[in-house]
């Protein structure tokens, strides 16, 4: 009999779980997969977004402790499991010149550090699956180009009985996978169809600086593709329940949940790496695991 299938999720802050990726884990966990969410750093440092909420001094004072209790919903709506892996948020720096980041920080945490931090996890969760973000971090947040350097090396780590030997046996994820869901041609398909149904389009900002910047932009190849348009709903619940973090009026809802299941009902992965053979494109992330779950003990 094949093991229980095992995925983890590594994220820069929370909320990043709950817009990318959050209908493809709600989606597996219903299937009977073990998902597993780690946040990086507790978002300790992020602005309160949600304009109904601003200006509440609760807010800033006790933001960690909000965003802990932000984070336990959306783990109970997806259906799945957290774990904080214990890093201090670094804030998105902004200015002409930048500021420095703060003493601290994730983002200026010793590698040796975070990266042990993460094997721990990852041996003792062993995932047959793994999703991050790409060298770009997604966004050009300190955190998040974090994230990618230390979940891409504690993929390798973990898997090496010679390094890090405190952290538990050495196990070997199968499958490496990069978020693409937010690509230029989605975004594109999304603001044509809100605008042919006479619409304002939540994108338009977004097009009009693509065309000013004159710049191309370069895009994950898109391998993988997860049918989970039924837990789209779930997805927007788990969103609202970061509720400093997801302004309940904003782009993110504005396109009708029906255009959404009708022109883009998939959630998209850039496969970076896999250890068992595999055809793209690919309509599951266990693509190459269904029979033998290829994760193994190092």
């Amino acid at each position: 009999m094949a093991e229980r299938l095992r995925l983890m999720a590594v994220h820069a802050h929370p909320d990043d779980e709950s817009s990318k990726g959050a209908a493809s884990m709600a989606r597996y966990a219903a299937e009977g997969v073990d998902v597993l969410v780690v946040s990086c750093t507790g978002g300790e440092r992020g602005d309160v977004l949600n304009p109904r909420l601003q200006g509440d001094p609760r807010m800033l004072r006790d933001m960690a402790e909000y965003r802990r209790r932000e984070m336990a919903e959306a783990a109970r709506v997806l259906g799945v499991q957290h774990r904080w892996l214990g890093y201090v948020d670094s804030g998105l720096p902004e200015g002409d010149p930048l500021p420095p980041l703060p003493a601290g920080c994730f983002a200026l945490e010793p590698e040796e550090f975070t990266v042990d931090a993460l094997v721990h996890v990852v041996r003792e969760f062993r995932p047959h699956v793994m999703t991050t973000y790409d060298e770009s971090g997604g966004y050009p947040h300190p955190d998040h180009i974090m994230t990618h350097v230390v979940s891409r090396a504690a993929f390798d780590a973990a898997a090496d009985p010679e390094r890090f030997p405190k952290a538990g046996p050495a196990w070997q994820t199968s499958k490496l996978y990069y978020h693409a869901s937010f690509s230029r041609d989605r975004m594109t398909t999304f603001h044509q169809a809100m605008l042919d149904r006479g619409l304002e389009s939540p994108f338009a900002e977004w097009m009009k600086r693509w065309e000013e910047s004159g710049v191309p932009r370069q895009e994950l190849e898109i391998t993988t593709r997860v049918e989970c348009a039924d837990w789209f709903p779930a997805r927007d619940q788990a969103l609202l329940a970061h509720a400093t973090q997801i302004d309940p009026d904003g782009w993110f809802f504005k396109v009708p949940m029906d255009l959404q299941r009708e022109l883009w009902s998939t959630e998209d992965y850039s496969l970076a790496l896999s250890h068992v053979p595999t055809t793209t494109p690919e309509d599951d992330l266990f693509a190459g695991l269904r029979e033998t779950a290829g994760g193994s003990p190092g």
